[in-house]
């Protein structure tokens, strides 16, 4: 357990979980310093808030000598460990840690943590719905809405918690342990911030480091490099998920159904009435339909809220149609492999918008999947380049110096029975401020390109 009381920490980086693990220490006692790169203009009017508390606010970059005067630093998920004050304050032997791990020393309620390169936020939101629909309390954040800190606030009476949990988080924690772990997948993306995919799988799997026997990992069959990660787990109980075989004491797809045999008794669900759409869907579903069996969830309740899932804005989501042609935001897909399950859920031939900020994973494992359904191919920001050089050959290939641009193009350049698709491969942070900035322009763009068209016609 981590003392407060007098002691003095150091909070990096005053995003939304840096600002609320800044209160949670200042009102439980603890002398708090809160530091970041951005300008104090920068960093909005929560930070004045800390400020009135009595909270010391360092803006502007980060000072040695404050990460070396503290006893406990805690590492917001966007500042990487690398940075130079952060390599000093662990030479001197000051302890860094995350927030989930600042978290984890005052909940007592059972975890079930979701991570994985892509799916997390889907399969999270769908655990909370289903543990919602069969009337268990829960509280759902982590790296979605709420931070995990604010559950001591927000979350008593819960019986689950249940976060979704990134490899940033994982590199600062060291007593961490939910109950029940979901890895859904692992394929390269960070590779901006990790030296090498390699030390981003091993931050991924720090997720199993606490768990012990009794504890549950939902696990991914299909996914090599998840199999492989678990021949370091001996003691945990695993279940495994699979599209593609029977799993014995598991959960598997046998066409229109979802089949669960994870308890004494066997369980089927239907994907006939699915409002979500995606190949990639099904994993997420069969992952968190044996987390709610897992929490005593009956089959009819997961039915009725897997069969109400509307899924995520900016994650496939059907914009609008024009002239026969759909058109898709699929801004959350920041990296490789979220693109590859989101070409594969289409039939139609695609018209694809890729491009934002690279981040070093590159973008040949996209090949096949191009030359056989992208019947052309928009790219924007600062890669366009790079994918152009990569992918330019295998499809008709255009550069758009704007999404408005590249949203037009497409208009002019589809047919009817088309689909046009943002789907970047990118993180946003050349052209916007998030992904979810990216997908609402997007959609304002496309809902007034019905508009004109309508007008012309």
């Amino acid at each position: 357990m981590i003392t407060i009381k007098e002691k003095k920490f150091l909070v990096v980086g005053l995003g939304k979980s840096g600002v609320a693990c800044a209160r949670f220490l200042k009102e439980r006692g603890g002398v708090v310093t809160a530091t970041d790169g951005k300008s104090i203009d920068d960093l909005g009017e929560d930070v004045q808030k800390l400020k009135d508390l009595g909270i010391r606010i360092e803006a502007g970059g980060h000072k040695i000598e404050t990460f070396l005067d503290c006893d406990l630093i805690v590492l917001s998920p966007g500042v990487p460990m690398s940075i130079e004050p952060i390599r000093e304050a662990k030479k001197r032997g000051i302890e860094v840690i995350s927030e989930i791990e600042l978290a984890y020393n005052f909940i007592k309620t059972p975890i079930i943590a979701i991570t994985g390169s892509n799916g997390k936020t889907t399969t999270t939101t769908l655990i909370g719905q289903i543990l919602k629909r069969a009337h268990k309390k829960v509280f759902v954040g982590g790296n979605i809405g709420n931070p995990l800190i604010e559950y001591i606030e927000l979350g008593r009476g819960a019986e689950y918690v249940v976060a979704e949990i990134s490899s940033f988080q994982l590199e600062g924690i060291r007593s961490f342990r939910p109950r029940v772990v979901i890895m859904l997948n692992i394929s390269p993306d960070h590779l901006d911030r990790y030296l090498s995919y390699q030390d981003y799988i091993a931050a991924k799997a720090r997720i199993f480091l606490n768990q012990r026997e009794g504890d549950f990992a939902i696990l991914n069959a299909d996914d090599s490099v998840v199999s492989e990660m678990m021949n370091s787990f001996k003691d945990v109980r695993k279940v495994y998920f699979s599209q593609k075989k029977r799993m014995n004491k598991g959960i598997y797809l046998d066409g229109n159904s979802i089949i669960s045999e994870i308890g004494k008794q066997k369980h089927r669900y239907s994907t006939e009435s699915l409002k979500v759409r995606g190949v990639h869907n099904i994993d997420n579903i069969m992952a968190s339909i044996a987390a709610a069996e897992i929490c005593g969830c009956n089959p009819g309740d997961i039915q009725d809220a897997v069969n109400s899932f509307k899924g995520l804005e900016h994650r496939l989501e059907f914009v609008e149609e024009i002239s026969g042609v759909k058109y898709y935001n699929d801004s959350k897909a920041t990296n490789v492999g979220a693109v590859e399950k989101s070409l594969e859920s289409f039939e139609q031939p695609i018209i694809l918008i890729a491009g934002g900020r690279d981040k070093g994973t590159g973008y040949e494992t996209l090949n096949e999947l191009v030359k056989e359904r992208v019947k052309k191919l928009i790219l924007i920001g600062e890669a366009k380049e790079i994918i152009l050089k990569s992918l330019g050959s295998l499809t008709q290939s255009l550069k758009a110096d704007t999404l408005e641009e590249a949203v037009e193009l497409a208009w002019s350049q589809s047919s009817h029975g088309d689909v046009v698709l943002l789907s970047p491969a990118c993180s946003s942070y050349d052209m916007f401020n998030n992904y979810e900035e990216r997908g609402e322009a997007f959609k304002a763009i496309v809902r007034k390109l019905k508009s004109k068209a309508y007008q012309i016609g």
